[in-house]
């Protein structure tokens, strides 16, 4: 692997899908809910499993915790949101976030997508973030928000360190959070989603915002360059539209990685110089298709750089 600077961002675009896997670990930790609280969990796929009724609708949620946290003890919380048409146990497996919690004392919460049903489109899961999901009447944002209220009953959470990230549509969903829940969601990190152009066009945060893409310019389902058909923003035109609200350095700051035995390049942008000293990075894999990706599978690991990346942040920006 050999590293090199370039001074100016430039665009790499093709084709490509696909998914990747990674292992889950466990949680011995159970969760008692009070007797009058609308939220029940039990245990289930070595963590706990919660359901409630949200809106006439019965949604669920994993929630995994470490199970040295104190009452005492501040944690922070990520939200992992799946893929479309996926589910909570698939991202809890490839993302192994629940191993790098217990390593790092953050409380990681799984939440299930509810079906989708529309004229045009049907899936056994979703979230309702534009794009091709329009025609949803299904609130994820207030879904998300009675999660963090509840889970903030049960554990001392650190309302400044609450985190999205996600796969897919779960991604385009971590940035409509960004959009419309900033007031509790400090930073997000995305991989293979975008903005779409309802969370574009109406975007409302209330503070600057790091944001983390992981993208490949392989992508066939989420084009790095967009899909006006399906409401899909471009990368480039999502990381500009943070890097402008966040008032960062118009160019951003490029390293190359090659990888000549294996024949792709991995780059990696950051806007510097923001507001409250966030940043907005890309990592861009050349021949990435729809993936999460493993050190493994792409020589990256977007688990443990989401939490990197995420970790340096409270909702007042850089933690000193």
């Amino acid at each position: 692997m050999k590293f090199r600077f370039i001074p100016l961002l430039f665009l790499l675009i093709s084709c490509g899908a696909g998914s990747s896997s990674d292992s889950d670990s466990g949680d011995d930790r159970s969760i008692t809910s009070p007797p009058n609280s609308l939220i029940s969990c039990t245990k289930a796929l070595n963590t706990n499993v919660c359901n409630f009724e949200h809106n006439g609708l019965e949604r669920s949620f994993y929630i995994h915790a470490p199970s040295n946290i104190g009452q005492q003890d501040k944690i922070p919380l990520l939200f992992a949101l799946h893929g479309f048409g996926s589910s909570a146990e698939r991202i809890m497996g490839y993302s192994n976030f629940q191993s790098i919690a217990d390593e790092n004392n953050f409380i990681a919460i799984f939440p299930q997508g509810s079906p989708f049903e529309t004229v045009l489109s049907s899936a056994s899961s979703h979230w309702n973030s534009g794009g091709w999901t329009v025609g949803s009447d299904v609130d994820d944002v207030d879904f998300i928000n009675t999660i963090i209220d509840w889970v903030s009953g049960e554990y001392n959470i650190d309302q400044e360190r609450i985190y999205s990230t996600g796969m897919s549509n779960g991604g385009f969903m971590s940035y409509h959070l960004a959009c419309n829940l900033g007031s509790k969601i400090a930073a997000i990190a995305s991989v293979t989603g975008s903005m779409s152009k309802q969370t574009f066009e109406n975007c409302n945060p209330n503070h600057p915002t790091p944001v983390l893409q992981i993208h490949g310019a392989a992508d066939l389902t989420v084009p790095y360059a967009g899909n006006s058909a399906l409401g899909m923003e471009s990368i480039p035109d999502s990381l500009n539209y943070w890097s402008t609200f966040n008032a960062c350095d118009t160019e951003p700051i490029v390293a190359v990685a090659d990888f000549f035995e294996e024949s792709y390049s991995i780059e990696y942008w950051s806007y510097e110089n923001c507001l409250n000293n966030t940043q907005v990075d890309l990592i861009l894999h050349s021949t990435m298709g729809h993936f999460w990706p493993s050190m493994d599978s792409h020589s990256i690991s977007a688990s443990l750089d989401i939490w990197r990346f995420l970790s340096k942040y409270n909702i007042y920006g850089l933690i000193e």
